[in-house]
């Protein structure tokens, strides 16, 4: 299903760079949002903040409810229970400003990209002259006289792109956009990302690919089983880094690093010790272990992935991700409803 809708006018100027500071306004709130069909539960006590001009990812693993969210969003699904606001109205009564792609573009596949978006534009009351300013955006000028048949997976997934952005949007949903595609594709797809960023729109997506949320986003939400876990940037959600240490004797480093740093930031792992602890802190921790007849041979720092985070937040039994000092991720504990 696709769908494509917005506001008729002048494209955003570009966000100055406050609107990607916290203090910049939210453009999508949600409050305890909860979804559930019969017995099951699909998102559960949803509360979350997108700011105006950021790329707010929606992070998760299939199945974990992300979809229903934004359609919730979207007006197209009606919760449970909670609430969400879009653009300062309840969800669904701002459509006239918001664009999304929702489980891919369902467009004619004998017309060609260009005559699909005449029959959108038409249908949403846009003039002609919008239809080559789309297609310029989503680089698909020179293939517009095309059957949208013959394009390919990343081509399909720009036109679709390009209709929900027919009405030049203030607010983009995008539901797993490239989900399915080669790596060419997915390159084209975060291109594009990054240029609707760049006009200063605020951008939604959703997506189950690490490596997409970690260089096309400004902050992201991990939901799991339709809770929140975490919303942060996405360098908080990284957390401390790893600095791992050559000590001998291990047993008495292990004891020196707890002490300094706490327990639950100390681990041995392959005979070497392993601290959670941001690059300012290792020359505090090689001083300590000195200091108490420790030798230390071996101090590297290495950086965290989002990969990494993600499996603790989302395998159950793991310890919550480390939280960089003086700023915190919010955290929702799994159990919580």
């Amino acid at each position: 299903m696709q769908t494509a809708t917005g506001t008729v006018g002048q494209r955003p100027a570009p966000a100055p760079p406050s609107l990607r500071t916290p203090d910049a306004e939210p453009v999508v709130t949600t409050d305890r949002l909860t979804k559930r069909y019969g017995q099951r539960t699909v998102v559960d006590a949803l509360s979350l903040q997108v700011r105006r001009g950021e790329v707010f990812g929606f992070l998760g693993p299939n199945g974990a409810g992300k979809t229903t969210t934004l359609r919730m969003l979207l007006g197209l699904v009606r919760p449970t229970s909670g609430s969400a606001t879009v653009l300062g109205r309840p969800a669904g009564t701002s459509v006239a400003q918001v664009g999304a792609l929702v489980e891919g573009p369902g467009l004619y596949p004998y017309l060609s990209g260009r005559d699909n978006l005449r029959v959108l534009a038409r249908y949403a009351g846009v003039g002609p002259g919008r239809i080559a300013a789309v297609l310029d955006t989503v680089d698909l000028t020179d293939r517009a006289g095309d059957r949208f048949s013959t394009y390919s997976l990343g081509m399909k997934q720009r036109l679709g792109i390009a209709a929900a952005l027919l009405k030049d949007p203030a607010l983009v949903v995008l539901d797993e956009p490239t989900n399915g595609l080669d790596p060419a594709g997915i390159s084209e797809v975060r291109t594009l990302l990054r240029r609707l960023a760049a006009e200063g729109r605020t951008v939604v997506l959703s997506s189950h690919l690490l490596g997409e949320v970690e260089q096309i986003c400004d902050r992201v939400a991990v939901v799991a089983s339709g809770r929140l876990l975490v919303e942060s940037s996405v360098e908080e959600l990284r957390g401390l880094g790893r600095l791992v240490v050559d000590a001998d004797p291990l047993e008495t480093a292990v004891a020196v690093a707890g002490r300094l740093l706490g327990a639950d930031r100390v681990s041995v792992v392959d005979g070497a010790l392993h601290l959670q602890a941001a690059p300012g802190e290792t020359a505090a921790v090689n001083r300590a272990l000195v200091t108490a007849g420790v030798g230390v041979t071996g101090l590297r720092q290495e950086a965290r992935t989002l990969e990494e985070v993600f499996l603790q937040l989302t395998e159950p039994g793991d310890p919550p991700p480390a939280e960089t000092p003086g700023r915190r991720p919010r955290r929702v504990g799994r159990s919580a409803r």
